[in-house]
């Protein structure tokens, strides 16, 4: 069973230095970058109530400079360093926390602790732990070298947490552990809408990929009373109902397998669509009023994906109108998760002011751990915290 940082656990590290594993692998200008920030906050802000150092954790995209199997020069080296570096997030950590953030700049974990012990700061951010090759891999070695950095553990990366990797799953091994707030708030709401749904029950399924949305289906598909499907997990239903899906996005690889899904009754795919030439870029004002009035009766909902190519105005309606009935339901449980899904938040005016007064909405930070969980796969890094 999880033990989950409180104020009493905090208590008895006071003094201590806490090695905070957190997703920052966003774009910190973004909404999304900000939501995934913000998230944590109260877990830091609980260590420092309680005179904890915290070390903060993080990865940023998939460095080349560590795969070994794509030669990298000196000047592309450098430059991917400074791309994918975590200090742009040292300032807007102090302007969030109002405390001073020191960068620890170098993955040398000898001079790393050398900083830390003449140090007067008390929250430091780790340069980006996937510039060390063992990151990836659950090197233990490498976790060991991390875990060095303090006296506890705490996971609060529900978005990495489906990964096995040294800063989330090995590093268990070697510190007292416990997981944050934020992913206390995860589990219990994800949980919950696993063992207690109330019909009728909705599910929506969009964005790119169809392959990490089937698993869903599966897992609900005796519990679960509708299926809301588009992007190109709907593409790819179309297709198994011999529909020609020219440039769109889809998964010819999976129609076969979700053709025995294609044909129900309570598998909602557009009826009619927007697009550009033979590709679908956006479910059309019919299956968008259709998707909303369903909606807005349902009494569960989980949402993962956007349905449309929202980055782009012109295609934006559809995400956009799912949206709007979404926060039109005031007696639902809802979970929306996936960071596509959060960013496209931005397309609702007064999105902030009006999620405040929707209670019964949970923003996952997750996007394929909220998928994997929900499926009934063992997440890692969950399972690294159990032991």
């Amino acid at each position: 069973m999880i033990k989950f940082l409180n104020d009493g656990i905090a208590k008895k590290y006071k003094g201590k230095t806490c090695v905070l594993r957190v997703d920052l692998n966003v774009d910190p200008k973004s909404d999304e970058g900000m939501f995934r920030l913000r998230s944590v906050l109260p877990t830091i802000k609980l260590l420092r109530k309680n005179k904890v150092r915290v070390v903060l954790v993080s990865h940023k995209g998939r460095p080349a400079l560590t795969n070994k199997k794509q030669p990298i020069t000196e000047s592309k080296k450098r430059e991917e360093q400074k791309i994918l570096s975590l200090k742009p997030f040292t300032k807007i950590l102090e302007n969030e926390i109002g405390e001073q953030v020191s960068f620890l700049p170098v993955l040398d974990f000898q001079k790393a602790n050398d900083a830390l012990e003449s140090a007067k700061q008390n929250i430091f951010l780790l340069e980006n732990i996937r510039f060390c090759v063992g990151e990836e891999k659950n090197d233990e070695k490498l976790a060991k070298h991390i875990a060095e950095l303090g006296d506890i553990y705490v996971n609060d990366a529900f978005a990495v947490s489906h990964r096995a990797h040294a800063s989330v799953s090995a590093i268990t091994k070697f510190l007292p552990h416990f997981g944050g707030l934020q992913l206390e708030k995860e589990i219990n709401n994800l949980k919950g809408v696993m063992a207690k749904s109330e019909s009728p029950f909705l599910i929506i399924l969009g964005g790119a990929k169809t392959s990490d949305k089937l698993p869903l289906i599966e897992r609900f598909w005796k519990k679960a009373d509708m299926f809301l499907v588009a992007g190109g997990p709907g593409n790819t239903m179309l297709a198994a109902q011999g529909i020609p899906m020219g440039d769109s996005i889809y998964d010819p690889k999976l129609v076969m397998e979700v053709k025995k899904y294609a044909f129900k009754p309570n598998v909602f795919t557009q009826s009619d669509a927007i697009g550009a030439g033979t590709k679908i870029l956006d479910i059309g004002p019919e299956t968008a009023e259709e998707y909303s009035e369903l909606i807005r009766s349902s009494k569960t909902i989980i949402w993962n994906g956007p349905v449309g190519l929202f980055e782009k105005k012109q295609y934006s309606n559809g995400t956009k109108a799912i949206w709007s009935a979404v926060l039109e339901n005031k007696k639902a449980t809802i979970i929306v998760g996936g960071g596509e899904t959060i960013a496209s938040a931005k397309l609702v005016s007064n999105f902030k002011a009006k999620l405040s007064k929707r209670k019964n909405i949970f923003l996952s930070t997750g996007g394929g751990a909220m998928l994997e969980y929900l499926s009934g796969k063992k997440l890692p890094g969950m399972d690294a915290l159990n032991a």
